[in-house]
């Protein structure tokens, strides 16, 4: 059994890593030329994964073709907004029997779509498609930390397949079929880290988190709801257990972005210091978008979003959102 992965970064090269360690033969395609010397010379991802060798069991290439042939299972770990145009490099290349997974954790800018449905338009009508997500961050699972996830898609058989595929002693994965309420949760939940970051950064404390954390999941559960999603998926891996890591969790990189927002430093220069992606930023103008489409009120993220694109002070933001008409729970 092989499998491909389309994308080398931090969740990227980690995945891959995971894979060859389950003695999978994973085909790994490098975008940047300098990583994919790198990786070929000395079996490391210094950029973004540094000091893990990938397994023997790995190769690398820096073309689709290679990276694609003979894979069962193709995962596809790229930022959002690279994702439609991967898609469709890769579409005249990919069979109709190789599943389709896609790693990745945002909404599209301007079409203000999942990737799954991205992914509909452009691959063949009958390919098999699938979502992973969940609270895992990348260097806890090469450090083989007991990780859950959740494999989302329409065709349950499918699901299942990928999770046998995938799952480890240490990383145990679950089979869902709501493939919308797991990547909106994956999605949606960046936004609130980033808010938690803010609260960190003004130094409120474990009182605060908890009704961030559990009002963000409100604002994350009245959304999907309205876009078709199952209500317990909220509660699962994908929903509370992502929103908790993200929110508390050091390593989240949306999270830093609250963080330094917090410290009154401006985005720009924020995501200038930044060598990888943090999803929340662009998806919080999509959840904006989809709530005044939707007609959902979301206030956590409205002021995230405030933040973020209107330049407002955090800490007005914060008297704003506890400052408005109280309501029944």
């Amino acid at each position: 059994m092989k499998a491909s992965i389309i994308g080398a970064g931090t969740w990227g090269s980690a995945f891959t890593v995971h894979l060859g360690r389950l003695d999978i033969e994973t085909q790994l395609w490098i975008r940047e030329q300098d990583i994919f010397e790198e990786a070929q010379k000395n079996r490391e991802n210094k950029v973004f994964l540094p000091g893990i060798m990938f397994p023997p069991t790995v190769s690398f290439f820096n073309e689709f073709k290679g990276a694609l042939i003979s894979a069962e299972i193709v995962f596809i770990a790229v930022p959002s907004k690279f994702c439609r145009k991967i898609y469709e490099n890769i579409a005249p290349l990919i069979k109709p029997d190789q599943i389709i997974v896609s790693l990745t954790k945002g909404i599209e800018e301007n079409s203000l779509k999942r990737m799954s449905e991205i992914m509909e338009e452009v691959f063949s009508p009958d390919q098999g498609i699938a979502v992973l997500s969940g609270p895992s961050f990348a260097k806890e699972v090469i450090e083989e930390h007991p990780t859950a996830v959740v494999i989302a898609s329409k065709d349950l058989t499918l699901a299942r397949k990928v999770q046998h595929f995938i799952s480890s002693l240490y990383f145990r994965s679950y089979a869902s079929k709501d493939i919308i309420g797991v990547e909106l949760c994956g999605a949606l939940k960046n936004v609130i880290a980033i808010a938690a970051g803010i609260s960190s950064s003004l130094e409120f404390g474990h009182n605060s988190m908890a009704a961030l954390i559990t009002r963000g999941l409100a604002e994350m559960s009245r959304l999907g709801l309205k876009l078709g999603a199952e209500i317990q998926t909220f509660a699962g891996l994908a929903g509370m257990g992502d929103l908790v890591l993200t929110c508390t969790g050091e390593m989240s990189r949306n999270r830093h972005v609250g963080v330094e927002l917090g410290k009154g430093k401006a985005l720009e220069k924020i995501m200038s210091e930044m060598k990888m992606v943090a999803e929340g930023v662009t998806t919080t103008l999509s959840v904006h978008q989809l709530a005044a489409r939707e007609k959902v009120e979301l206030p956590i993220c409205e002021k995230v979003y405030q933040v973020l694109y209107e330049n407002k002070n955090p800490k007005v933001a914060l008297q704003e959102l506890l400052s408005r008409k109280l309501k029944d729970e």
